[in-house]
């Protein structure tokens, strides 16, 4: 039975499964609490005979043996939709490069969007049968704990993961010896080590340069994401692309495909052309060729600040030995990183080369399309806008991670047998209305309630870490009323995110929370980058509103938001607000959760909410524009949002009938549910990749990327 248990840990499958994580959390649900959800770390406490206790006084034979029975099927069967679909990818597989993945809490390797969107983009493609592997780096010491001072000041905390507690083992490679990775720079040697991490049917392999063999510098290399300077990040990014692709030559896998999450990893390009310049006797302007009709990129940044871009020295000092077998000069080199190849004043872009290097990229909705064919025109000064060889796929959420367990009981109770296999199907979701208001509803309530349980756990926690007094520790334990209209808002706190625009006029905000009749109430979360002293400075704001006696116990702000503070965020909040400066917004892909849930976006029409919001499945902040004033754009929206709260949110919500039901606010969550819930899924967004660019990569089906 502990033999199983460890099986069923081993695999993270067991992630996006609530009846596998509800007899994990049944074998002790206080330390399953304290231990941050890790099954591995929960079964090293147990002794295989004390296991075999607890499982007998619980009666868990049955549930773990069917548990591990599904894992056994799971994964040994390929599901009808890759049978049909992946073609030609069976025997070329993709390789996903990113720089960070989101997999579960319990595996912190990776800081925010753009990790949970990588992995909800393996765990579809495992869901799918989609032929994938994945490559990133192994974070030891992860992101950051964020932590809160006595003064509401953002404080960063960096912990040592123990690998033991990981479901993580050393990569083989074909000859069945650990794998160990060199990359030459013009400086010394690196060296990286090998992971592999099952997800599902898909390997993820984590490259870790805690080997003894590096320098004490290099051995922190992949110690913390996106830490250090520019020197450090060039490193990381040389092991993740160059580093990556090495490792897969030594795991004996040839990818179809190469597709590029972000520019971190677009190294990997260049060292896939060496490699069919040695292997296949090409010139470099050949390989360059070939590969490039192998790669798909995706570009999630519209702020041109985000694009990582390395002075001459810094690529010549790393990618020199490189280039030496690649048989080019430095500026050749150079050109191929910037949009105008003989500008010696420009630095090199991790994106151009991305662009460059691949015929197939996308943006992450339409209007970030948009915004990203504008950007990067100068690329192809012969086309018009339109005609810029950049796509759109939108972003999707991975459903079984993020809809609630309770929710999925009630899904199951109405929706067609089997319907967790057809989640992309429209029809699907019209079943949403039948299910009875009522029932919906206190559903809803249900999750609600243990949002706010949660809350205040984690804020009297807060508390009493910083030594305040037991009065404040008991006031946190009683803060948020679940018969409150509650609005969450939990993101990266960039400055162009605005997460303090409903703070824009205080008397108003302090009007709306203590209506006597409709108030409101609010929760936030997130973290700003270690270097960013204007996020820092929003958080501390926020924070700080605790202390006016006009929002005490009304405006709350969780600490360290991650995995887990985004689930419980987006599972019982009423409202969930995003108002990002137009058309800064590449996606979002939070609101997207939220909608499985029942709750019902308060967004800007920015990223995918431009392209979801149809009138009756949510709120929309403004028409759409923007002023060549950022601060009038501000101004108006702010303006809009306490319009659309005063006139259409609030009066909706407190609209209550002889029942005590909102039923034109519920008849909106199904109206939400109905439309959003299929089209914005990790399945369609992985079908669409599938379709759109990765057969057609791989020599298979022949299909354009969609550019409206």
């Amino acid at each position: 039975m502990y033999e199983k248990c460890v099986a069923l840990a081993r695999n993270l499958w067991w992630s996006w499964h609530a009846e596998v994580i509800n007899l994990f959390r049944d074998l002790d649900p206080i330390r399953w609490r304290q231990l941050d959800h890790n099954p591995i770390a929960l079964l090293s406490e147990f002794t295989p005979e004390r296991l075999e206790m607890r499982a007998s006084e619980l009666v868990l034979y049955s549930r773990i043996n069917q548990a591990y029975r599904r894992l056994k099927e799971y994964v040994s069967e390929v599901p009808a939709w890759g049978r049909t679909h992946s073609g030609v990818l069976g025997s070329k597989p993709v390789a996903y490069f990113s720089l960070e993945f989101g997999v579960h809490e319990s595996v912190p390797v990776y800081s925010g969007g753009l990790g949970v969107l990588s992995g909800d983009h393996i765990k579809s493609a495992s869901g799918l049968g989609v032929p994938l592997v994945a490559i990133g780096l192994f974070y030891d010491q992860g992101y950051f704990k964020q932590h809160l001072d006595i003064n509401g000041w953002q404080r960063e905390e960096y912990l040592d993961t123990k690998v033991e507690n990981l479901p993580m083992e050393p990569a083989l490679g074909t000859d069945g010896k650990p794998i160990t990775v060199r990359i030459d720079t013009r400086t010394g040697k690196l060296l990286a080590k090998v992971w592999r991490m099952r997800v599902g049917r898909v390997n993820l392999y984590l490259l870790d340069c805690d080997v003894l063999s590096n320098s004490p510098e290099d051995r922190e290399l992949t110690a913390r994401l996106y830490g250090g300077d520019n020197r450090t990040r060039i490193r990381q990014e040389l092991v993740a692309g160059v580093g990556g692709i090495r490792a897969l030559r030594a795991l004996g896998i040839t990818p179809g495909v190469y597709h590029l999450n972000e520019g971190h990893s677009a190294f990997a390009t260049l060292e896939a052309v060496r490699m069919r310049m040695k292997d296949d006797g090409m010139s470099f302007d050949a390989g360059l060729r070939e590969v490039a009709q192998h790669t798909v990129f995706t570009t999630h940044t519209p702020v041109p600040a985000g694009h990582d871009r390395f002075d001459r020295n810094l690529i010549e000092e790393h990618l020199g030995p490189l280039r030496d077998e690649l048989g080019i000069s430095t500026e050749q080199l150079m050109g191929i990183g910037r949009v105008e190849p003989q500008n010696e004043h420009e630095t090199f872009c991790m994106t151009v080369l991305g662009l460059k290097l691949s015929r197939r990229a996308n943006a992450v909705s339409n209007l970030h399309g948009h915004v990203t064919r504008r950007m990067w025109a100068h690329l192809w000064p012969w086309r018009v806008e339109e005609e810029i060889p950049i796509g759109h796929i939108t972003n999707g959420v991975h459903i079984q991670s993020w809809l609630a367990w309770q929710m999925q009981q009630l899904y199951d109770r109405y929706f067609p047998a089997g319907w967790m296999g057809r989640m992309g199907e429209p029809d699907v979701w019209q079943t949403i209305y039948e299910i009875d208001p009522g029932e919906l509803w206190e559903t809803h309530y249900a999750l609600k309630n243990l949002l706010l349980a949660f809350a205040r756990r984690r804020i009297s926690r807060q508390c009493r870490r910083r030594g305040e007094s037991d009065e404040a520790v008991e006031s946190a334990r009683n803060i948020l009323d679940p018969n409150i209209l509650t609005i969450g808002f939990a993101r990266r706190f960039a400055t162009y995110k605005r997460a303090a625009m409903i703070m824009s006029d205080m008397d108003r905000l302090a009007a709306l929370v203590n209506d006597p009749q409709r108030p409101i109430q609010m929760i936030f979360a997130g973290k700003a980058h270690p270097a960013d002293e204007p996020g820092k400075q929003l958080i501390q704001r926020i924070a700080n509103l605790r202390h006016d006696p006009r929002f005490a116990g009304r405006i709350a702000f969780v600490e360290d938001y991650d995995i887990n503070v985004c689930r419980h965020l987006i599972e019982g909040v009423d409202v969930w607000l995003n108002n990002p400066r137009r058309p800064l917004e590449a996606s979002g892909t939070s609101g997207q959760k939220a909608v499985l849930n029942g709750a019902l976006n308060l967004s800007i029409l920015d990223g995918w909410w431009a392209e979801a919001y149809n009138g009756s499945n949510g709120f929309a902040i403004g028409k759409g524009r923007q002023h060549v004033d950022e601060r009038l754009t501000d101004s108006r929206d702010a303006a809009e949002l306490y319009r659309v709260l005063s006139e259409e949110v609030i009066p909706l919500y407190y609209d209550r009938d002889i029942d005590g039901l909102p039923r034109h606010w519920i008849r909106r969550m199904m109206n939400s549910i109905s439309s959003l819930a299929w089209r914005f899924s990790a399945d369609r967004m992985v079908a669409d990749y599938v379709r759109h660019a990765y057969l057609p990569a791989a020599g298979g089906l022949s299909c354009e990327m969609s550019v409206r």
